[in-house]
């Protein structure tokens, strides 16, 4: 079995660069622990987190947490038992945390899981705006 990326002969092979802002500083990477990739926005009264999980089952392999204003995400991937060549797919446990919006409402948090990718809605309350206004300062 031959790999599908083809190499010139005596180029030496690159590290995905990904891996490298993925995997931290040397020394600090767990072995099989990985990041996950996230987008977030706010608005229209929500916290809205959208995260890349290929390949994950999330009624068996999802674990969403939320816990003193930390919404913390984690995933397991395990690897097939056939025989590979190359791959670069990861395998293990993927992990990532995010500091929650203040006032946001983590017991009514929500979570949909289509194409690969993980939505976590939490209801954020509208901040309120009021008009400044002026206090007059007696003399005692």
């Amino acid at each position: 079995m031959t790999s599908v990326l083809e190499r010139l002969p005596g180029w030496p092979t690159l590290p995905d660069l990904f891996g490298w802002v993925e995997s931290g500083l040397p020394g600090t990477h767990v072995p099989g622990l990985h990041g996950i990739r996230i987008e977030e926005q706010i608005g229209d009264g929500a916290y809205v987190l959208r995260a890349e999980l290929p390949g994950i089952d999330p009624e068996k392999d999802v674990d969403i947490t939320v816990e003193e204003g930390i919404l913390t995400l984690r995933a397991e991937r395990s690897e097939e038992t056939t025989e590979k060549h190359r791959t670069e797919f990861r395998y293990g446990t993927f992990v990532r945390s995010v500091r929650l919006p203040a006032g946001a409402k983590g017991d009514e948090a929500s979570a949909e899981y289509r194409d690969g990718v993980l939505t976590v809605t939490v209801p954020v309350p509208e901040e309120k705006t009021t008009e400044a206004r002026t206090i007059k300062v007696r003399h005692a």
